[in-house]
């Protein structure tokens, strides 16, 4: 139950992202589809090793209260999301033009603030540099939950496995349901993320 929770939570900002891609009517190729699964997935099992490693050099109490500490600073920025992102909006300039670059760090900025920023040429195509791009703005958040849910006990594997999974399918029905609406909307599901790291963190107490 754990493992589908961490899972579910990080494919929350795949799915969102993809239904806005899918409203804009951006299409998003198979091959950036699988680029997106790799690098999230791929980004988590790094934190989870990491994670890992500390846990096997701390006492098992002390990891328990920092796993918990993580998930629950992790859920309030969650349920914060949406006035921090009008607050960075606010006071960076983000509209200016960006070159297009490995780790561009405004780029990737912009990217988490508004995802459809990622089709940078506005080819209404999501090419695999610009899904590289995307892919590391929705997996920022994976780095942070992966460390903090590994320092407690989870199946790491079941947890990777299921990722790949999990995110592909957010994928494929966010576009599916972002295609069939009409008008573009803009939906945060960022509370929803919160809400099931506080339930995680509280978990972990047990």
């Amino acid at each position: 139950m754990e493992t589908f929770l961490v899972v579910f939570t990080l494919s929350l900002d795949a799915f969102v992202a993809s239904i806005a891609y899918g409203t804009n009517k951006i299409k998003m190729p198979f091959k950036s589809m699988i680029i997106i699964d790799i690098i999230c997935t791929s980004l988590l099992a790094i934190s989870i090793f990491l994670g890992t490693l500390v846990k096997k050099t701390l006492p098992e109490g002390t990891t328990i209260i920092i796993s918990f500490t993580i998930l629950i600073l992790l859920g309030i920025f969650y349920l914060l999301e949406g006035v921090i992102k009008r607050y960075i909006k606010n006071n960076l300039i983000l509209d200016k033009k960006i070159k297009f670059k490995l780790f561009n760090i405004w780029f990737i900025i912009s990217v988490y603030m508004d995802e459809i920023k990622a089709d940078l040429d506005n080819s209404k195509t999501l090419s695999s540099k610009e899904a590289l791009y995307l892919a590391i703005a929705l997996s920022l958040d994976s780095l942070a939950i992966g460390f903090g849910s590994s320092l407690g006990s989870i199946n790491c594997i079941s947890i990777i496995f299921l990722s790949l999974i999990i995110n592909m399918i957010a994928i494929w029905s966010g576009l599916a349901i972002g295609k069939r609406f009409v008008e573009k909307v803009k939906i945060d599901l960022s509370w929803l993320a919160g809400v099931i790291l506080i339930i995680l963190a509280f978990l972990k107490l047990k």
